[in-house]
């Protein structure tokens, strides 16, 4: 196995699972568990939460019908809803290995009818229509929700399992627009309530709207990055405990002293202000670790933080540790935690200007996956 691999933590995993849990009450949990489980792997996660038994996920939500398939092939059970829109190369998943599409046009409609005939299938098709309430990329404008969601309520080949909006600004305390977003749906249920036209389970909370916005819990909701640890933004509360589930940690590969004045890897961007050693640590940029990060990541070694120094290269990254004991096989922690040292994926976020889901989305196969119970 490589020097550097992320480690996965499932006591963590499932805390952070129990506490949604408690702080959602009876709302069931959809646990998100697109693009790898956000870089955890997805049979990793999956596996650990439906080990809590009664407490495990009512359903899984995944982005493309490629991922409903992986889950199906891990033997998940749950209805397991594809938030990608329906297309016609994809259609016959649905079918096939039982994934619920996200409708939210006629064309969506057509395309499973079609795929449906092709198939010579009798069942019932169980949909999820996505409903836009002001996020303005995907779903039914909330002003012709009513009247689309009526007319597939008639139609005798679909049922509809549920319907969902999702929110543009819930990572942000108190959000007026959040607000806005659910009063829309709000008044969509109210209609179809009045109208009497069953629509099944209503969700719309993501992680943000968990944590800030129980008024959004409905029937359901939707933790994603919360699962894994991180809340989604530096705004919200911190109202549920979470603890990181991945930590990415490595050893030191070489220890090479240079003369003040020498520089460091391509391009030249870093130089020695005196004699000192440099390490040299087997990940870069092929392994999710960001070139953006050159000159501006630490380090846990030993009890200490150390600088990485010159550009960030495919494979590798080095650091300055001056005249330490540092040697070859010493760890070196890029994302966890000792001896009340942390780094974590919010570290790396505000350094290169993004957020943790795509710090955690972006540490590649290359790097192997140890589970930790």
């Amino acid at each position: 196995m490589r020097l550097t691999k992320a480690i996965i933590s499932i006591s963590n995993l499932k805390k952070n699972f129990r506490n949604i849990r408690k702080k959602v009450g009876n709302a069931k949990v959809i646990a998100v568990v697109k693009a790898d489980a956000y870089g955890h792997g997805v049979k990793t996660v999956v596996d650990a939460l439906n080990s809590l038994g009664k407490q495990k996920p009512e359903y899984f939500a995944v982005a493309t019908a490629d991922e409903g398939v992986e889950l199906r092939q891990l033997k998940i059970k749950q209805p397991i809803l594809i938030f990608d829109p329906v297309d016609k190369y994809q259609a016959y998943k649905y079918f096939s290995f039982n994934l619920i599409p996200s409708v939210s046009t006629q064309t969506n409609l057509n395309i499973l009818l079609k795929e449906k005939k092709k198939l010579k299938s009798t069942k019932k098709i169980f949909v999820h229509v996505k409903i836009d309430t002001g996020m303005n990329r995907l779903g039914v404008d909330y002003s012709d929700a009513v009247k689309f969601i009526k007319k597939l309520s008639q139609n005798k080949n679909f049922g509809i399992d549920g319907i969902y909006t999702h929110f543009a600004t819930s990572d942000e305390v108190g959000s007026k627009y959040a607000k806005l977003q659910i009063k829309r749906f709000d008044d969509v249920i109210k209609e179809l309530k009045a109208k009497k036209i069953n629509y099944g389970l209503a969700h719309a909370a993501n992680s943000g709207a968990i944590i800030d916005f129980p008024e959004a819990y409905y029937d359901m909701v939707r933790p994603g990055i919360s699962l894994y640890g991180y809340y989604p933004s530096l705004q919200t509360s911190e109202s549920i405990k979470l603890y990181p589930v991945m930590s990415l940690v490595s050893k030191v590969s070489t220890v090479k002293t240079i003369k003040r004045g020498e520089s460091v890897s391509y391009s030249r961007k870093y130089f020695a202000e005196k004699e000192t050693k440099i390490i040299s640590v087997p990940i870069g940029y092929a392994d999710g670790f960001s070139r953006s990060l050159t000159n501006k990541a630490q380090a846990i070694i030993k009890k200490k933080i150390y600088d990485q120094v010159g550009t960030v290269t495919m494979d590798r990254i080095m650091f300055d540790v001056g005249n330490d004991n540092i040697k070859v096989n010493d760890d070196v922690i890029l994302i966890g935690e000792k001896d009340k040292l942390k780094i974590d994926a919010w570290d790396w976020s505000k350094k290169i200007n993004t957020i943790p889901y795509e710090v955690t989305c972006g540490i590649s196969k290359r790097v192997p996956r140890v589970v930790k119970v």
